[in-house]
């Protein structure tokens, strides 16, 4: 049963999930914001650094508790009528198991992407981040993971020729979601 707040989404439009994956740096956490801001209220974002990192302080690691907490909030903001973006690495070997089951489970619409960069492009964005003093190449290579893609060619590329904002009208055009604001450049 819904549990449909005043802030979800319109309730003529079926809760979309949207996944955003790929390497750090890559730009998911950028546009997962932009489409809250061209969407508006009723878009709720779930993303794996804050849920592993500040709310459970959690190494990335199979079978770690972040990977039921975020399907878990993406169930319930979907159940109450938000549309839900789960923006993260989100290594397909860790968390691709849980992804499969949240799009299949899901009654509306649902797209991942994957942003699909090379090294050298997330190295120079990670730059401009500012942990970017905390944490550097050696890290990022590190986590690095070439077409780490989920199976059954559940995602569609986005490359490093898409700017933030055709990046975001893209997805919003994708999931037929057109309430809000202009789409940042």
């Amino acid at each position: 049963m819904s549990t449909r707040g005043n802030d979800a989404a319109e309730p003529s439009l079926a809760p979309r999930l949207i996944v955003l994956r790929g390497n750090s740096g890559s730009g998911k956490t950028t546009v997962a914001h932009a489409l809250r801001t061209a969407y508006g209220r009723g878009l709720a974002i779930i993303s794996q650094d804050v849920v592993r990192r500040e709310i459970l302080r959690e190494r990335d690691r199979p079978g770690a508790a972040n990977i039921g907490l975020i399907d878990l909030m993406a169930r319930h903001a979907l159940d109450a009528g938000y549309h839900v973006v789960v923006e993260g690495l989100l290594y397909a070997d860790r968390y691709g198991g849980m992804l499969t089951s949240l799009v299949a489970d899901h009654h509306g619409p649902a797209r991942c992407y994957y942003f699909d960069l090379p090294f050298e492009v997330t190295l120079a964005r990670h730059a401009t981040k500012p942990i970017a003093g905390e944490l550097g190449e050696a890290e990022l290579r590190q986590w690095w993971r070439p077409r780490d893609l989920l199976p059954d060619g559940l995602e569609e590329l986005i490359d490093e020729h898409s700017s933030t904002g055709q990046s975001v009208a893209r997805i919003l055009s994708d999931c037929s979601l057109t309430r809000g604001r202009s789409v940042p450049s």
